[in-house]
């Protein structure tokens, strides 16, 4: 969703849901659980279930954490929300203080492993790399993507699949399945001047060369959008994996329910892209970060996490160290 200019005018049609940043900086800091328990969701409303995990720290993987970070006993997570945070993924909660969502949650969990406290500054997108390269934040879970440019000043330890998704009506028995040629013969909406747009405008040409049609449709926000689909005017939209997540947990169990009838790379078919935890480059956390993010996914929490936010299309094996990201022809 912060992957490049092309996605920025879909971001701001998914994220519509009236939830506005914390202005208090004192409260925005605030992190109250207690030591080594860590709830996902809370103050979520409704958007996750509220579910309580019992972390314990592992010493072994705390001890790769370099002492300058860990003298302080404070983790300083940096989250690029402002101004109006951007569900599931991170926004501020029912009580108008919490940092909620995916994003701040594996920051909690990641902490607790390391035992250590986690602390936020929520900022723009732009200065929560200025936070990094600064030392304020000692790293960033922000809907970060892997890219080889990035690589140049930022280390990254991979957490998350950075995809685009299908949001059909529930009952729809379609999927997408990976293969442009499912889309023969449908409607589908898509966010004007977006990465997922030109994607799928190279599915239709190449659909129109087989002789076969894909009708594009264009819709002025989200809610014409999903409107759109549950009344069967269109098949199905395209778009950032997580807002339809998100459209998933406003619609369950309603009238207008929808559901993900397949997911597809951010990077196109290139490559599989990469949401990863970010950390100045050489500053020695991105190991710690690494193992405690594969702790989680050993114990199972990781995928409770996911789970709880609708994320399960976007996980991975493992975590690895400053895997391939987008090469700079795809920035």
């Amino acid at each position: 969703m912060r992957r490049r200019p092309l996605a920025t005018a879909a971001l701001a049609v998914v994220l519509l849901g009236g939830l506005a940043a914390c202005g208090d900086d004192d409260q925005a800091k605030a992190d109250t659980a207690p030591a080594g328990t860590v709830t996902i969701g809370a103050q979520a409303g409704g958007i996750a279930k509220p579910t309580e995990l019992k972390v314990d720290k592992q010493q072994a993987i705390a001890d790769l954490v370099p002492e300058a970070i860990k003298s302080d006993g404070k983790l300083t997570i940096g989250l690029g929300a402002l101004p109006t945070g951007f569900p599931p993924l991170a926004f501020v909660g029912d009580d108008d203080k919490t940092f909620t969502g995916a994003e701040p949650d594996l920051g909690r969990l990641v902490a607790a492993v390391l035992g250590l406290k986690p602390e936020f500054n929520n900022d723009t997108w732009d200065n929560l790399f200025v936070g990094l390269d600064s030392g304020k934040n000692e790293v960033g879970f922000s809907n970060i993507t892997d890219t080889e440019q990035r690589k140049e000043k930022y280390d990254f330890a991979s957490y998350r699949q950075d995809n685009l998704g299908f949001a059909v009506k529930a009952g729809n028995s379609w999927n997408f399945d990976k293969n442009y040629q499912n889309l023969a013969g449908l409607k589908v909406a898509v966010g004007a001047g977006t990465n997922q747009e030109k994607i799928l405008v190279a599915w239709q040409e190449k659909l129109k060369a087989e002789g076969k049609t894909l009708d594009i449709k264009y819709f002025a926000d989200t809610p014409s959008t999903f409107k759109a689909i549950v009344s069967g005017q269109i098949d199905g939209y395209f778009g950032p994996n997580p807002g339809i997540a998100y459209q998933i947990s406003k619609t369950k169990g309603t009238a207008d329910e929808v559901r993900n009838a397949g997911v597809y790379s951010g990077a196109g078919a290139s490559m599989q892209g990469l949401i990863a935890a970010t950390t100045k480059k050489d500053n020695g956390l991105v190991k710690a970060l690494a193992a405690a993010i594969n702790y989680l996914i050993q114990t199972g929490q990781y995928k409770q996490w996911l789970a709880a936010y609708n994320l399960d299309t976007e996980a991975v094996d493992s975590s690895a160290v400053n895997p391939p990201g987008l090469p700079k022809s795809n920035a």
